[in-house]
């Protein structure tokens, strides 16, 4: 019988939180075990429906991704507090990932051109509450951002993806010939403006699920002798299994079929030269990302029930066009004026009575403790998932806006009425 590879998560969330999320899982009848290679990571083990529809999925504390794919993020090891860009993000695990690596005080630039694949990086980025991401829509061999300016780079470019076959067969026939070609060519254009974009000292990650040598040890060693990069040692991460005889330092395949995961290629790559001490170049100043539509917005305004602005990460927010969006305060050392990008989604601007107030996304978590003001605590995942569903649950309070929480873990805001919860959850 075949092994059919398990499903793995990531846990998107604070450290203090983690055994929280693992109690909304097994309230729910999930069960999993920590995956070796990072303590973010976890195996599932069972699960009573698909953990998709779980709570924790809903609620953005946990992001479904294959065991492989983890892999790049973890081989680029930004430090806490860097700036980082990701040439080809969609769907957004990587990035995700890479904002956890690098935590609130870092900044991840995620890049996709495709409109609809865009649209699914944005949506997951929110989701997982991800508010030191910014998002952006340029071909990635084209992207107009000054030369040196960054630490850490990652590029999974478009591949044939025959690291997929066993899920996907019709890839083996898609790519061939010309278009495996056409394939190689946008990597290499790719990998070129990359090279250029990384500060000295500065490391890339490039990384496909391909098994095709062509866009792998290929593209490595064209990074290497015509880009001018050097390939850095990288450990083999615990839990795969690798294959031996290929490639060489600087460079890992995953196994995929005795590893129980997707094939999959990683190479490790460092720019010549001493890194820049506040990861500056150029001409990058502090305020050069901002936009010139934006209309700053003080921690007062944002203060209520269901936002609390010292839990926001390092910047501020502004207003565009009546949203209400969270800018990193690094964004202006890496983004220079004129370029398009998008800020985390923190709410809106509502007018009520002749004034204007701000009412947060409903899933934002980053509300005041129960004992500081309006919350309801739920300590039952039924009254929960009721909740999704359509039903309302009983409040301590009257009426107005609330903090929900289950137990010890902030969910989002809700509307209380006439001592009803009602979720407007979406």
């Amino acid at each position: 019988m075949k092994a059919v590879p398990p499903r793995s998560f990531r846990m998107v969330c604070e450290a203090e939180r983690i055994a929280s999320v693992q109690s909304l899982l097994k309230a729910e009848g999930y069960d999993f075990e920590p995956e070796p290679f990072s303590s973010h990571c976890y195996k599932l083990l069972h699960e009573p429906r698909p953990l998709g529809v779980s709570l924790a999925a809903f609620f953005g504390y946990i992001y479904i991704q294959n065991r492989s794919s983890m892999l790049p993020p973890l081989a680029l090891d930004p430090a806490k507090g860097c700036a980082v860009l990701d040439i080809c993000a969609s769907p957004g695990g990587k990035s995700g990932f890479l904002a956890q690596l690098t935590g609130p005080t870092g900044f991840v630039l995620a890049n996709e051109p495709t409109p609809a694949r865009l649209g699914t990086l944005r949506a997951n980025l929110r989701a997982c509450n991800l508010l030191q991401t910014a998002t952006c829509a340029y071909h990635g061999g084209k992207l107009p951002l000054p030369s040196r300016p960054w630490q850490a780079i990652l590029l999974d470019p478009p591949c044939s993806g025959w690291g997929t076959a066993e899920k996907h067969p019709r890839v083996l026939k898609i790519w061939r010939g010309d278009k495996i070609q056409n394939l190689i060519a946008l990597q290499r254009q790719l990998l070129r403006r990359a090279a250029d974009m990384l500060a000295p000292g500065g490391r890339l990650v490039y990384s496909t699920c391909t098994t095709n040598e062509a866009e792998n040890e290929a593209q490595t060693r064209f990074a290497r002798e015509e880009l001018g990069l050097e390939c850095e040692d990288m450990p083999p991460f615990p839990g795969f299994v690798w294959e031996q005889g290929r490639g060489g330092v600087g460079m890992l395949r995953v196994d995929g079929k005795k590893s129980l995961a997707q094939d999959f290629f990683l190479a490790r790559l460092r720019k010549p030269g001493n890194a820049v001490k506040d990861g500056r170049e150029d001409g990058m100043r502090e305020g050069g990302g901002l936009q010139r539509q934006e209309r700053p917005l003080t921690a007062a305004a944002l203060a209520g029930p269901c936002c609390d602005p010292a839990l926001l990460p390092p910047g501020h927010a502004a207003v565009y066009g009546g949203h209400v969006r969270f800018i990193p305060a690094l964004a202006g050392a890496c983004i220079p004026p004129g370029f398009v990008w998008q800020a985390a989604l923190l709410g809106r601007l509502v007018r009520k009575n002749s004034g204007e107030f701000f009412s947060p996304v409903p899933r934002l978590r980053v509300l005041p403790p129960p004992g500081a003001g309006s919350s309801v605590v739920l300590d039952d995942v039924r009254e929960v998932a009721a909740l999704l569903c359509g039903q309302r649950v009983r409040a301590p309070l009257k009426s107005g806006e609330a903090g929900l929480w289950w137990r010890d873990l902030p969910l989002g805001c809700v509307s209380v009425r006439q001592g009803r919860v009602v979720a407007a959850f979406r």
